[in-house]
């Protein structure tokens, strides 16, 4: 494996991970108070766009990750809309 593909599977798996701590706490709470509707759905069609962009290149770090941020994303923009949204947001 070459370091820049070394890199961008080390970043990948950082960045998605990143998600899952966030991911955990909102299914044991339910509370999503804190996370904003906007941010969320801006984000998650971002993520699918980054995810068509890997699959138009091969570029498996790149798929890989966003398959998987996406659905952690997604996840997340479901239980926002379903227990929190209020209006305010």
């Amino acid at each position: 494996m070459q370091l820049p593909e070394l890199v961008g599977y080390l970043a990948a798996t950082l960045t998605t991970c990143s998600f899952v701590p966030q991911a955990l706490q909102t299914f044991r709470t339910r509370d999503v108070s804190g996370i904003s509707l906007g941010m969320y759905s801006v984000f998650t069609v971002g993520v699918a766009l980054w995810l068509v962009y890997g699959l138009a290149l091969a570029a498996w770090p790149i798929v890989i990750a966003n398959a998987i941020t996406l659905a952690l994303a997604g996840t997340i923009l479901g239980m926002k809309l379903r227990y929190g949204v209020r209006g305010a947001d």
